[in-house]
């Protein structure tokens, strides 16, 4: 629940500064000479940008949470089965472990969106979020029925 509240928040900061950002662009394009006009342009690009990877971000977010609590409902949601440190943090040996569990299982099923899922889940906990991502989105893409890049 925190990090829901954690990006919520940080979603609606990202579109106040997109939309102060936007609107000294469009008073730089009234000022109507060229290089305000070039420059309030390139001003409305970068909000335009970063609205648009705020979309993308929440999409791909609201999707793995939504195969999440498919996978929930099934059973099927991996276990938390890590070793810890004292501090709480996850031990890397113990991930690994899990990891080569996930990616052997993976390689078995690689048309089952959840052992692309769990497999994700074993990319993050063992800090590789690159291709925790990429993972995520194999298993979106497996899930919805739409074509997998190899």
């Amino acid at each position: 629940m925190r990090a829901k509240i954690t990006y919520c928040v940080t979603a609606v900061v990202l579109v106040l500064y997109f939309l102060l950002a936007g609107s000294r662009g469009v008073l730089l394009i009234q000022q109507g000479t060229a290089l305000t006009v070039t420059f309030g342009v390139a001003v409305l690009i970068l909000p335009a940008i970063g609205i648009w990877f705020l979309w993308k971000n929440t999409q791909f977010v609201s999707r793995a949470n939504r195969l999440a609590a498919e996978l929930d409902a099934e059973g099927g949601l991996p276990l938390d089965e890590l070793v810890r440190t004292p501090g709480g943090r996850i031990d890397r040996d113990s991930a690994d472990a899990v990891f080569a569990e996930r990616r052997a299982q993976t390689e078995d099923s690689p048309d089952d969106w959840r052992c692309w899922f769990r497999l994700a889940v074993a990319y993050h906990d063992a800090r590789d979020t690159p291709r925790a991502r990429k993972a995520m989105q194999r298993a979106i893409a497996l899930h919805d029925g739409r074509p997998v890049e190899a």
